[in-house]
């Protein structure tokens, strides 16, 4: 979200933005992908299909890259088409995915350590 509010305010350049943030997609990719599978094969059914869509959405925009793109975010396209705008508010709902994630994440480990 920095790095695309410093890009839309004109403090870095688009290509080093896009540089920045592509080198975390692959890394998003394959760290979302194993924690959906872990919560398959330990049968936690509602995390699992909380994280399916997520994960899903990320390998999507993975794959469908058009050839000749330097990667998710290309320089020559992320002014065009109000991309710049759909990025922020993607990455938006990601930050609070992961907000609401890690507070279920939190609240099953103490529920699980707590004597009872």
């Amino acid at each position: 979200i920095i790095t695309l509010s410093d890009l839309e305010c004109d403090y870095i350049n688009a290509r080093s933005c896009c540089s920045k943030l592509n080198k975390w997609v692959v890394p998003e990719v394959i760290g979302h992908a194993v924690v959906t599978v872990l919560m398959l094969i330990s049968l936690h059914w509602f995390i699992f299909l909380l994280n399916l869509p997520v994960a899903t959405w990320n390998i999507y925009r993975y794959i469908m890259v058009p050839s000749g793109n330097m990667g998710v975010f290309d320089p020559t396209e992320i002014h065009n088409r109000g991309q710049l705008k759909s990025h922020m508010k993607e990455a938006m709902i990601k930050l609070g995915f992961h907000l609401l994630c890690f507070f279920m994440y939190l609240y099953r480990l103490v529920s699980n350590i707590a004597p009872k």
